[in-house]
C-alpha cells in the first residue's frame, strides 16, 4: 500500500488553533516539526546560519534560547533574518520574555516552574496579548515547582498536569487563551501518561517531545516510541525530537516519524532490506549511495525500494514507485510493478538514479 493511501490510526484530537508566526498549530493544521538552535544565541551570524540549515532540513518553527541580557539585545536581529518563525525560550528572568516579545518573537516559551510569581507571569501575559503572540506553557519533569514535588513526592504525571493546569488558570484569568502546552519528561512512560491525563481536561494544542532524550541512537528510539504512541492516539499538534547532536537530524527524524504514521506527506520514503546470507550484492553500499543520490533529486511523496535478494525483493520492488531487487552481481529495476531494466552491480546506483530523475521530470512536467 502506498504512503498516500494510508490513513492515521486515530482521528486527531480537536483543539483550539493558534498561530506561531505564519504556522498554524492545532485545529486541522498539519502537525509541524520544530527544533532548537544549539549556538550561542549572542552570536547572531552563527544562529541565523544554523536556522537556515534547519529550515533546509524541514524545520518549520525554531526555538532560540534567550538566557542573558546580551542575547535579548540581539534577538530582534535573529527574528528579522530567520526564514521561519522564532520562539523565544525563556527561563528565570521574565524581563527577557518582554524584550523578546518586542524583538519579534512569534511565540514565548516559559517554564512555569522557574519564571517567578503570578505578577511576573501576568506581565508576560500582558505583553504577549498586546503583541498578539501565543505562549507555550512548557512543563518539564526536571523543574517542577517545589510545592508540587512535596505534594506528589516526585515529578509524577499527575504533578506535571497539576503544574500545567495551574498556569493555564493564571493565563485564563487574564483572558489569555492563545496557549499551547508541553509536558516533557526524559522517560517515555511518564510523558505519555501526562499528555493522556491533560488531554481529558483542556482543548489547547500540544507540543510533544521527550526531553533530554539522549544521543542520536537512543534518543531517536525514545522519541519515536513516546511520540509515536501519542500521535497514534490522535494527540499532538507540533513536535520536537530532542537529540544530543545535530539539529538537522532532529528535523529529519521528526518528519519521518510523522510520515510513518500518515500524518504528513512530503519527502521520499525508501524501503530497504536489512541484508542476510542470501544477498549477493554489496547492499549496504548500494542502499546508502542511492539514498544520498535521492536526497539530491528530492522527489516528494514517492516510495523507493532497494532490496537485496529474490525472496522479498521483487515483491517490494514492484510495490514501490521505483524499486530494485538484487541478484547474483546484478539488479532488476522495476517501475510501478513493471520490470524496466536489468543492470550489473557496478552500474546499479547510476542506473537507478537515472530512472529516479526520469520519474521526477515526468512528475514535474505533469504539474505544468
Amino acid at each position: 500500500m502506498s504512503e498516500q493511501e494510508t490513513q492515521p490510526l486515530t482521528p486527531r484530537r480537536r483543539t483550539r488553533q493558534i498561530m506561531v508566526g505564519s504556522v498554524a498549530v492545532g485545529g486541522d493544521a498539519p502537525i509541524s516539526v520544530q527544533s532548537m538552535t544549539k549556538t550561542d544565541s549572542r552570536d547572531v551570524e552563527a544562529t541565523v546560519n544554523q536556522i537556515y540549515t534547519y529550515a533546509n532540513a524541514g524545520c518549520e518553527i525554531v526555538r532560540v534560547s534567550v538566557p542573558t541580557k546580551k542575547a535579548g539585545e540581539v534577538f530582534h536581529e535573529i527574528c528579522d533574518r530567520s526564514p521561519i518563525p522564532v520562539v523565544a525560550d525563556i527561563h528565570f528572568d521574565y524581563r527577557l520574555a518582554l524584550v523578546a516579545a518586542d524583538g519579534g518573537a512569534a511565540c514565548l516559551r516559559i517554564n512555569p516552574g522557574n519564571i517567578g510569581g503570578q505578577e511576573r507571569v501576568k506581565a508576560v501575559v500582558d505583553k504577549a496579548g498586546s503583541k498578539g503572540i501565543p505562549i507555550r506553557i512548557g512543563v518539564n519533569g526536571g523543574s517542577l515547582e517545589k510545592d508540587l514535588l512535596e505534594k506528589f513526592g516526585t515529578a509524577t504525571p499527575e504533578a506535571m498536569v497539576a503544574s500545567a493546569l495551574r498556569h493555564v488558570e493564571v493565563l485564563e484569568r487574564e483572558g489569555f487563551r492563545d496557549i499551547k502546552i508541553s509536558l516533557k519528561a526524559s522517560d517515555v512512560i511518564r510523558t505519555v501518561q501526562a499528555y493522556r491525563l491533560l488531554a481529558r481536561q483542556v482543548d489547547y494544542p500540544f507540543h510533544l517531545g521527550i526531553t533530554e532524550a539522549g544521543t542520536p541512537f537512543g534518543g531517536t528510539i525514545r522519541s519515536s516510541v513516546g511520540m509515536g504512541i501519542l500521535l497514534a492516539e490522535g494527540l499532538g499538534d507540533t513536535i520536537r525530537v530532542s537529540l544530543t547532536g545535530d539539529g538537522e537530524d532532529e528535523c529529519r527524524v521528526g518528519h519521518e516519524l510523522l510520515r510513518s504514521l500518515a500524518l504528513r506527506t512530503g519527502g521520499f520514503r525508501m524501503v530497504s532490506c536489512p541484508s542476510c546470507g542470501r544477498v549477493q550484492i554489496d547492499l549496504n553500499r548500494v542502499a546508502n549511495e542511492i539514498e544520498e543520490g535521492l536526497k539530491q533529486i528530492n522527489h516528494e511523496n514517492i516510495t523507493y525500494a532497494v532490496m537485496g535478494c529474490v525472496v522479498n525483493g521483487p515483491g517490494e520492488a514492484k510495490d514501490a514507485d521505483l524499486g530494485v531487487a538484487g541478484g547474483a552481481g546484478e539488479g532488476l529495476i522495476y517501475r510501478k510493478g513493471e520490470l524496466i531494466r536489468k543492470v550489473k552491480e557496478e552500474d546499479l546506483v547510476p542506473a537507478f538514479l537515472e530512472e529516479a530523475r526520469k520519474v521526477k521530470a515526468e512528475a514535474d512536467a505533469a504539474k505544468g
